[in-house]
């Protein structure tokens, strides 16, 4: 007679008998599960002391409570509309990762969210970020909280805040998401929508320090994949490592639009991110008006035009994924123009005429 196999009740036994379920002879913690404890805490009193760097008067709160307290000065805002912004870094932690890179990546974060909301002529008030990672590796999480602290201050904006996550099996070894959500504020009067724009207003342009966070899947395939190109490789195309070239910091604004806004230059701002210029500028547009941007105007830098050369990229796709090394558009009126370029060149910040605003759809005309 041969034994009944184990899926088959036994005489007597009901069919649908659940199995004895199977205990852990010792005791099982949350480290075994992936997740130190321990570690995590250590990892927090790095991130406490980085963070109290960027603290100021209205900050009330210490990192490690439920919440970040921050006092709104209402003497600089009176009339206070506060203006918020979320982003990450993208796929540009990818390079990051394959170059052990990661004192740059928060820098990019904040940077970018900096400006998205100082384009509507805020001012950073308070940073909250967010790590995420399957095994906790302090020394990368302390590099990370470092380049977001001395972003942060650097723009004069407390990081009061955020969360480091665990979550084993959720991200491969040595890699990480980074997220963060920035607040700001501008009296009412001083919100910069592009609802002023007119007719015959003047586009003036500000040079990208490359990418950016943005067009990172396409650049990378075409670099890596297309190309073979290694990340430490010299080419001499770029004038630079592939790596070097991509790990570029994505620049902070916030100090030459103060300059322009302080003079009542600016009827509106688009920050050149995802969608480049094909389909940021347009968001601040109002009914009736298109852009004219002369693609002989500027100089695009290697980068792009290599990334162009390598994938045999069209202009349209090219317009419409990377920045082409336009980070910050500004309309002015045309009867501004000159005191705005005077301004920027006592800054010694670089520029250039793009184009005019002409009657249109709101949308982006390239000549």
């Amino acid at each position: 007679m041969h034994d009944l196999p184990p899926s088959t009740p036994k005489a007597g036994e009901p069919e649908n008998a659940a199995a004895e379920p199977k205990a852990a002879k010792t005791p099982v913690s949350y480290a075994d599960a992936g997740v130190d404890i321990t570690s995590g805490d250590r990892a927090k009193q790095r991130i406490k002391m980085l963070a109290r760097k960027t603290f100021n008067k209205q900050v009330l709160s210490e990192i490690g409570g439920f919440g970040g307290l921050f006092a709104l000065d209402l003497v600089k805002f009176p009339e206070p509309v506060l203006v918020s912004s979320a982003d990450g870094v993208g796929t540009k932690l990818k390079v990051a990762f394959e170059l052990g890179i990661h004192h740059t990546v928060g820098a990019d974060l904040v940077n970018h969210c900096v400006n998205d909301i100082a384009v509507q002529g805020a001012t950073p008030l308070f940073f909250l970020d967010y790590l995420a990672t399957g095994k906790l590796e302090n020394d990368v999480v302390e590099t990370v909280v470092r380049g977001l602290s001395e972003a942060c201050k650097a723009n004069g904006c407390a990081l009061i805040g955020g969360e480091t996550a665990q979550m084993p099996g959720f991200y491969a070894d040595g890699e990480y998401d980074l997220a963060g959500t920035i607040i700001g504020a501008v009296n009412r009067p001083d919100i910069i929508t592009g609802a002023g724009i007119e007719i015959g207003d003047v586009l003036l342009g500000l040079p990208s320090n490359g990418l950016h966070t943005n067009g990172y899947s396409l650049a990378r395939k075409l670099l890596f994949e297309v190309a073979g190109y290694g990340p430490d490789q010299y080419v001499n195309e770029l004038k630079d490592k592939t790596g070097a070239a991509l790990m570029r910091t994505h620049r902070s604004y916030l100090s030459v639009i103060k300059k322009l806004t302080a003079g009542g230059l600016v009827a509106g701002m688009a920050h050149i991110t995802g969608g480049g210029i094909t389909e940021n500028l347009p968001r601040i547009l109002p009914k009736g008006m298109d852009a004219v941007v002369d693609l002989a105007s500027w100089t695009v830098p290697p980068l792009f035009e290599h990334l162009r050369e390598l994938g045999s990229v069209t202009e349209e796709e090219m317009m419409r994924t990377f920045n082409m090394g336009i980070g910050l558009i500004a309309v002015i009126p045309a009867e501004k123009i000159t005191k705005a370029k005077a301004i920027l060149n006592r800054a010694n910040e670089r520029h250039c005429i793009l184009g005019r605003i002409v009657r249109g759809t709101r949308k982006v005309v390239y000549n």
